[in-house]
């Protein structure tokens, strides 16, 4: 990984940690059961060449970051840990027949709407549903819990999917 990919995954993080934090925190909808956790988009399109220990890293200070703003202790780390730890089995499982490109990232203008949805609403529906179990910290109302992960996931991911289209590089 170059510096200059290094420094803009570094501003990427930091602009993540400001929105959330400043902004998304702010959005009053926890009461309908949904949190706008955008911040899980700094794993989603990290290059598919970086480390697995650097990804780990990233996702534990991203998470920890934001668990010392919003006083959650330790669950967006964990619950991003979590996901960047399936991060390699899922782009695996979600392998385009040709393979990956060299020095890309995961995005919709590489590999198509399709497969970036499908990447996407796992890995982002797996941190929601982390995230809300290990606030309610219990099984019970489970699938109110389910109901909960699955509405902020589909937030999430039109934030995700707009965020693509905005910023995304086409490279085509």
């Amino acid at each position: 990984m170059t510096l200059n990919v290094l420094l803009k995954n570094a501003g990427l993080f930091l602009l993540l940690i400001f929105l959330q934090v400043f902004l998304l925190n702010n959005i009053s909808l926890t009461k309908f059961g949904i949190n706008i956790n955008f911040y899980v988009l700094l794993i989603l399109i990290l290059p598919f060449e970086i480390s697995g220990w650097l990804l780990l890293l990233s996702a534990f200070f991203l998470g920890l970051s934001l668990d010392m703003f919003a006083d959650t202790g330790g669950v967006n780390a964990a619950s991003l840990l979590f996901v960047a730890f399936l991060r390699p089995l899922t782009l695996k499982i979600l392998n385009p027949r040709d393979g990956y490109l060299p020095d890309t990232k995961p995005g919709i203008s590489q590999y198509g709407f399709l497969w970036f949805v499908k990447y996407a609403f796992i890995l982002i529906f797996i941190h929601n549903l982390l995230y809300w179990l290990f606030i309610k910290f219990s099984f019970s109302n489970f699938f109110l819990t389910l109901y909960k992960a699955f509405i902020s996931t589909l937030l999430v991911l039109i934030l995700v999917l707009l965020s693509q289209f905005l910023f995304g590089k086409n490279t085509q």
